[in-house]
């Protein structure tokens, strides 16, 4: 079976006038549809710097990235912001909602870039938001909603486009103990009930416990890779 993410010595590399910093080295790795996966390890580990160029946000020094069956690293900037529209969902630490639209407006944003029908978008948005336990603040701005169900609608909307796969980039980092197992329970089960693919980056060990697979960085390296 094809891999949805497969990468082959992936490296990036910033260079400066006096130094070198390998944030990611040499790193090939390969993640199936359906897994549940954390990428872990210190600051400066090299994990968001994976993530993000497993998400087309940033490209490799070297190397080849492969998300779908598709080599993303040699795409231009049109093909890769189409590639990210229509395959890739997003979860970040900062929530990123559009503070003048409801949490539903903000959910069907995305199906509206990719020019679905009016029907399907408001069927799918308040599915969505359903399904992460906000069907009563279906019209409620991000400045009522608390942090969880502010990342509880980003949850949904990355996944509003149907992805390929879901990039989470440590989501959890603003919330308070409960607001986190929320929505960690949330997106686990997505994972085992609809076999969403989820990544994450991630130093939370709440996230590491619930994780399939850990693959550990340390230097921009593999430092070790383990299936629970």
């Amino acid at each position: 079976m094809t891999p949805i993410i497969e990468t082959k010595n992936l490296y990036k590399i910033y260079t400066d006038q006096a130094s070198e910093v390998r944030a990611v080295d040499d790193v090939s790795l390969r993640i199936a549809e359906g897994e549940f996966t954390a990428i872990v390890g210190p600051s400066g580990s090299g994990k968001t710097t994976l993530l993000n160029l497993i998400g087309g946000l940033d490209s490799p020094t070297s190397g080849s990235l492969y998300a779908g069956g598709k080599d993303i690293s040699g795409l231009s900037e049109k093909e890769i912001i189409h590639f990210r529209l229509h395959h890739i969902g997003f979860v970040f630490q900062a929530y990123n909602l559009i503070p003048v639209l409801t949490a539903k407006e903000n959910v069907s944003f995305v199906m509206e870039l990719q020019g679905r029908k009016k029907e399907e978008i408001k069927r799918r948005a308040e599915e969505l938001l359903q399904a992460v336990g906000l069907g009563d603040r279906m019209d409620s701005r991000p400045a009522k909603l608390s942090g969880g169900q502010q990342q509880r609608v980003a949850v949904a909307r990355a996944l509003a486009s149907r992805p390929q796969f879901v990039l989470a980039d440590e989501p959890t980092a603003n919330l308070d103990s409960q607001s986190a197992e929320n929505l960690l329970d949330i997106m686990e089960q997505l994972n085992r009930q609809e076999g969403i693919t989820f990544i994450f980056s991630t130093h939370d060990p709440r996230i590491m416990a619930k994780a399939k697979r850990m693959i550990t960085l340390e230097d921009g390296k593999i430092k070790s890779d383990v299936l629970k």
